[in-house]
């Protein structure tokens, strides 16, 4: 994949009261070198308290990467369950959204209180996909890295207030 088809930056997002927020530009930008047609997928991550943002193409890939994960677990006599719960979390906890001429996005219900998103959301590019935090909850994450990239997304916003 080329360097720019991958999600890289990050940014402060405001959240509207029904969930609505306008994707930054490197989100846009990138989706729209992908050929992403005004879509996105919003998806749980598998580990971290947030969310994920990828087009139809990484979400194909999904597909392939679950079907390589089975392969694997079955030669490894893995019970069938684990393959279960990565698919379901990756195609049951999955939601295509719209993207408005404004970069706006709707924000899934239930993926949006899974994930906690309040009033602030922190894009954050991983490459191929790109979370999307609760900027508090980031503020207050493990990762030493992203609490220093939301305290200063937030830093910014409240300057600018």
């Amino acid at each position: 994949m080329e360097s720019e088809h991958l999600f890289s930056g990050s940014a402060l997002g405001r959240v509207g009261t029904d969930g609505a927020v306008r994707l930054p530009p490197f989100v846009l930008a990138v989706l729209a070198r992908r050929g992403a047609d005004r879509r996105v997928w919003f998806g749980a991550h598998d580990s971290a308290p947030c969310l994920t943002a990828f087009d139809a193409g990484r979400f194909v890939a999904v597909a392939s990467d679950l079907e390589r994960l089975r392969r694997r677990d079955e030669e490894a006599g893995e019970p069938n369950e684990t393959h279960a719960a990565r698919a379901r979390r990756a195609f049951g906890l999955s939601e295509k959204a719209e993207i408005a001429e404004d970069g706006r996005v709707a924000l899934p219900p239930f993926l949006r209180a899974r994930g906690g998103i309040g009033s602030h959301a922190l894009f954050v590019g991983t490459g191929r996909e790109v979370e999307i935090w609760d900027a508090q909850a980031a503020r207050a994450a493990d990762d030493p890295a992203l609490r220093d990239l939301a305290e200063y997304r937030l830093a910014q916003e409240e300057e600018r207030e």
